[in-house]
C-alpha cells in the first residue's frame, strides 16, 4: 500500500499479486505509471530487471533448471495435484516428487492441505495441493516463460494483449484470498469475530465442493468466499456459500467483494448472519 500511495485500491491489489511483498520487485515498478504500463516496461521487456531475475534466482540455487521449470509452470498454470504435475509435465512421480520436495525447501512452492485435514492426509505423497508460494514467480511462469520467444523478439504489447490482459483479474484472485484471509487474522487477533479461530484455511472435499475461508474454533465455524470479480456480490453468491458445507456446527458467513454487494443482500445481512465486507473496510 505504502509503495503505491496513487494507486486504487483495486491496482494496489494487481501490484499485489503480481510482485508479492518484496521490495526488490515493488521498487521495480514505477508508482506513477498505470498496471498495464508497468508490466510492458518492467516484466515483459528484454532485458529488464524482473525479466531475468527468475532464470537468475533458479540459475544460482538448482540444476537440471529445464525439469524445474516444467514442474514450476505447470503449477503456475493450474496443476495443483501430483497426478495432474505428472500428467502435464510426463517426469516421473519418483522423481516428480524428489525435485517438489527441492522446490519446497527453497521455498519456491509450497504442499497446501485442506483446513480439516489430518496428520495421516499430510504424510500421503498423493494428498495435497502444491502452489508457487511468490506471487511473482506465478506470475512470471504463468506469463513470461510461456511467451519467451514472443518476448525475446519485443513483442510486448502482443503478449499482453493476449494472455494477460482479459486474465489479470482471475490471476488476482488467488492473491485476494490471502489478502482475505489476513484480513481476519489480523481481526481474530483483535477480538472483533464472532469467534476466536484456532484454525484458519482453505477447504474442500471430495465431492469437488470449496469454501476459500473455513475457520474454526472446534464449536463453531467461520465460513467465507471472496470475491474478485468485475459484478456485484448477489443473494445466491450468499445461497451458494450456505449451500457448500454441510457440518452441523453453529456457522457465520464472511463475503468479501472488489465491486460491491446488491442492494438486496445489503438489507438481507441486517437480518441474517452474513457479515459483507468491501475493499475499503480491508484497506
Amino acid at each position: 500500500i505504502k509503495f503505491f500511495p496513487k494507486y486504487s485500491l483495486e491496482d494496489k491489489i494487481y501490484a499485489y499479486s503480481i510482485l508479492g511483498g518484496i521490495p526488490h520487485y515493488l521498487k521495480e515498478f514505477d508508482g506513477s505509471k498505470s498496471i498495464k504500463q508497468n508490466i510492458l516496461d518492467n516484466i515483459l521487456k528484454k532485458g529488464c530487471i524482473l525479466y531475468n531475475e527468475v532464470n537468475f534466482m533458479l540459475h544460482q540455487e538448482l540444476r537440471e533448471t529445464t525439469m524445474y521449470n516444467t514442474i514450476i509452470e505447470a503449477i503456475a498454470l493450474g496443476n495443483t495435484k501430483l497426478n495432474d504435475i505428472y500428467l502435464k509435465t510426463n517426469i516421473e512421480k519418483t522423481k516428480i516428487i524428489a525435485y517438489i520436495s527441492n522446490l519446497i525447501e527453497l521455498g519456491i512452492i509450497e504442499r497446501e492441505f485442506s483446513v480439516d485435514d489430518k496428520l495421516k492426509e499430510h504424510a500421503n505423497n498423493q494428498r495435497g495441493l502444491y502452489k508457487l508460494t511468490d506471487n511473482f514467480f506465478k506470475f512470471w511462469y504463468a506469463f513470461v516463460f510461456p511467451n519467451t520467444s514472443a518476448l525475446e523478439f519485443g513483442y510486448t504489447k502482443g503478449v499482453y494483449d493476449l494472455y494477460i490482459k482479459d486474465t489479470l483479474n482471475h490471476f488476482a484472485s488467488s492473491s485476494f484470498e490471502s489478502i482475505c484471509i489476513n484480513y481476519l487474522n489480523l481481526e481474530n487477533i483483535k477480538g472483533k469475530l464472532p469467534l476466536r479461530f484456532k484454525r484458519i484455511g482453505r477447504w474442500w472435499d471430495n465431492n469437488n465442493s470449496e469454501l476459500d475461508i473455513y475457520a474454526t474454533d472446534g464449536k463453531s465455524l467461520l465460513l467465507g468466499e471472496c470475491k474478485f470479480k468485475n459484478s456485484k456480490v448477489t443473494i445466491s453468491d450468499y445461497e451458494d456459500l450456505k449451500n457448500k458445507c454441510q457440518n452441523e456446527m453453529p456457522k457465520y458467513y464472511y463475503l468479501f467483494s472488489k465491486s460491491g454487494f446488491k442492494e438486496n443482500l445489503i438489507e438481507l445481512s441486517k437480518k441474517e448472519n452474513v457479515k459483507l465486507i468491501s475493499l475499503e473496510d480491508i484497506f
